[in-house]
């Protein structure tokens, strides 16, 4: 493949997109962006400002004033900022906002691998390689339960499916699926069995 290899990773929550984007990124060598982060990030600090996370205005301003250092804020990883995330996420000014920190990335003269719900059809429709990763609810939430259990988190895992089902009836408009993109359904998948599928439709999808 001449051009950089970019592969966009998309898919609703808990699907398993973050693993597999991660140990593509690893296999391939290539920088990696989560981009739900970026989300979460304006999330929590129109929180900490006391801001109303329904107030497009507020997140596209805090948006534009977006700093790499809020990243590494713990607290992005948490149940709370992801449902901050899902709710900042509807402002279509928070998301041109921030749609050319992601696109530049995605540009990387090394090509890049980025996570997310829209990266093959708004972020990076040109990239050669793109993946949906998709799961049943019900597991997606029991892994999602299974990890904030793990972390320390009070949680009770019918609560967390009953935050996901309206978490994707929030993200609906974001995650449409490319046209040519690689469908991975990982119900039934293990974490290494995941990883194998989606590195072997990669492989397959940059030789052809």
């Amino acid at each position: 493949m001449s051009q950089p290899l970019v592969i966009a990773v998309d898919g609703p929550a808990a699907s398993g997109k973050g693993t597999i984007a991660r140990r593509l990124a690893g296999e391939f060598h290539l920088p990696m962006l989560d981009t739900g982060l970026l989300y979460r990030a304006v999330g929590q600090h129109m929180a900490d400002l006391g801001l109303d996370l329904d107030d497009e205005a507020a997140a596209e301003r805090i948006a534009r004033d977006f700093v790499l250092e809020w990243l590494v804020d713990e607290r992005l990883r948490t149940r709370a900022a992801g449902e901050q995330a899902s709710r900042v996420a509807r402002h279509p000014g928070l998301r041109r906002a921030l749609r050319q920190f992601q696109q530049d990335f995605a540009r990387n003269p090394r090509g890049a691998v980025l996570d997310g719900r829209d990266i093959g059809t708004v972020i990076a429709p040109w990239a050669p390689v793109k993946l949906w990763i998709d799961a049943d609810v019900g597991v997606r939430a029991h892994r999602r339960f299974r990890e904030l259990a793990g972390r320390g988190e009070a949680v009770e895992e019918a609560q967390i499916l009953a935050d996901l089902v309206a978490r994707d009836a929030r993200d609906a408009p974001q995650m449409q699926i490319a046209a040519d993109a690689i469908r991975l359904d990982t119900t039934h998948l293990g974490v290494e069995e995941a990883v194998a599928a989606a590195l072997a439709a990669v492989k397959a999808r940059v030789q052809t």
